[in-house]
């Protein structure tokens, strides 16, 4: 398992201020940070960002779908 710091996740598209972050974490809408040993740092591991961005895409077209059928 692959753990991605604040630093690796513009890699994978996501670019929120830390402050952003914080609200989607605290609001239930990003997945929940690891706290790494020994400091402060914040990680999440790659699958549950690659999961998060695969439900995005998913509610994305499911709206989509859902407007084209109306």
């Amino acid at each position: 398992m692959r753990l991605l710091g604040t630093k690796d996740l513009p890699a994978k598209g996501i670019t929120y201020s830390p402050e952003s972050l914080r609200r989607l974490i605290k609001a239930g809408q990003f997945p929940r940070p690891l706290k790494r040993p020994g400091g402060r740092l914040l990680a999440w591991p790659e699958e549950e960002i690659d999961r998060w961005i695969a439900d995005l895409i998913a509610t994305r077209d499911g709206r989509r779908r859902n407007a084209e059928a109306a």
